[in-house]
């Protein structure tokens, strides 16, 4: 009797609390035995810039040590995360490389992703104020002809796992199962709305309308007050859209070509609109660049896990954008089977007002001059 209570009072004394694993590779990159290019071939940003990025994520990514065993660096979550979300390979891979476990790095890369999309998105995506507003402005004037724009806006599949509920609103027009992402994008293709979520099968311009900023430009609370007087309209800032968004005063989208679309201004308008907005198109060609999870199939059970992922990427993109780690050319992916719809359904668009179609004909007017 007592010599049972004695075992069962005895404490057990572990081996091993950590399985052995080298960390000798990432220990190596962070003292630049590789070089500088290491950084950007792997991680998509200059060292300076990682940097920069671990500092602002150290509030959220900091754990407390255990008597057990040491916590994860924060530098080094954050370096496994990027790596994750810039090659899309298996947690497998990434644990060899790292020294941490499977299960660690997943665990890892969600709450990374999670730590960036809930505290930095409102920092890096937003719409610009006062100078660097009237900069991008200046610069799609400057470089495509076209005045009094503050964005492009499209939108882009990013392809899921079957959801468990309601899957068939997520399976799209193109044949597989995605969510939308809907982007607006300044001159220099740097993201200042974004809107994640919406079932694949939902139209651009529904997803439009029940954005945030549809809300916000028709009440005047979104764009500044800035018009300028354009042969005798007063023209306000606009955001530039393609045939599958409706016409409003501040979305200008192109005239109709339905075989009939003759006249040499009405053609001109239109180019020049498609140049200045294949801004937002090159965008996302670096985007899913840079961060190539965004190209395959996100094996995700929940859609909620899925748009931290893609909102990551988006910030990320920012970031390195805004700190000047260029995308390379030989990383910028052009993929029309993700792209959003190009037609618009009658049942969704409605018919333009009259103060839009004045502002899209001054505006016609203008870069035919």
């Amino acid at each position: 009797m007592y010599l049972f209570a004695a075992l069962c009072n005895k404490r057990v004394i572990r081996s091993v609390w950590v399985k052995p694993r080298r960390t000798g590779y990432w220990d190596a990159a962070k003292r630049g035995i590789f070089g500088d290019e290491w950084w950007i071939d792997n991680l998509r940003m200059s060292k300076a810039t990682f940097i920069k990025l671990c500092t602002e994520l150290q509030p959220y990514l900091k754990k407390d040590p255990c008597r057990s065993r040491a916590p994860i660096a924060v530098d080094q979550q954050v370096a496994v995360t990027i790596w994750r979300l810039a090659t899309n390979v298996e947690y497998r891979t990434i644990s060899a490389l790292f020294g941490i476990g499977i299960s660690t790095v997943c665990e890892t890369v969600h709450r990374t992703c999670h730590a960036i999309s809930e505290n930095l998105l409102s920092r890096y995506i937003k719409l610009p104020q006062e100078e660097q507003l009237k900069e991008i402005i200046r610069e799609f004037e400057t470089l495509w002809g076209f005045p009094q724009t503050v964005g492009a806006i499209d939108g882009s599949h990013i392809p899921i796992l079957k959801p468990q509920e309601c899957p068939s609103d997520y399976y799209n027009r193109k044949g597989f199962y995605s969510i939308i992402v809907q982007a607006v994008v300044d001159s220099q293709g740097r993201f200042i709305d974004v809107n994640i979520g919406w079932p694949g099968k939902v139209h651009d311009a529904r997803v439009l309308a029940n954005s945030t900023i549809y809300k916000k430009c028709n009440d005047g609370t979104y764009l500044p007050n800035w018009n300028r007087h354009i042969n005798e309209v007063d023209v306000p800032l606009v955001i530039l859209g393609d045939p599958a968004y409706p016409l409003l005063p501040w979305l200008m989208k192109p005239f109709a070509d339905t075989g009939n679309l003759t006249r040499q201004q009405q053609q001109q308008y239109n180019y020049r609109q498609s140049r200045a907005r294949m801004v937002v198109e090159n965008a996302f060609g670096r985007l899913k660049g840079r961060w190539r999870c965004l190209l395959k199939r996100m094996d995700y059970l929940s859609v909620e896990s899925v748009t931290h992922v893609v909102a990551s990427c988006l910030v990320l993109h920012n970031v390195c954008e805004m700190n000047g780690d260029r995308c390379r050319p030989e990383w910028v992916h052009h993929d029309s089977l993700t792209r959003g719809d190009t037609t618009s359904p009658a049942d969704v668009t409605r018919h333009a007002t009259p103060s839009a179609n004045n502002i899209r004909n001054a505006l016609k007017d203008y870069v035919n001059q």
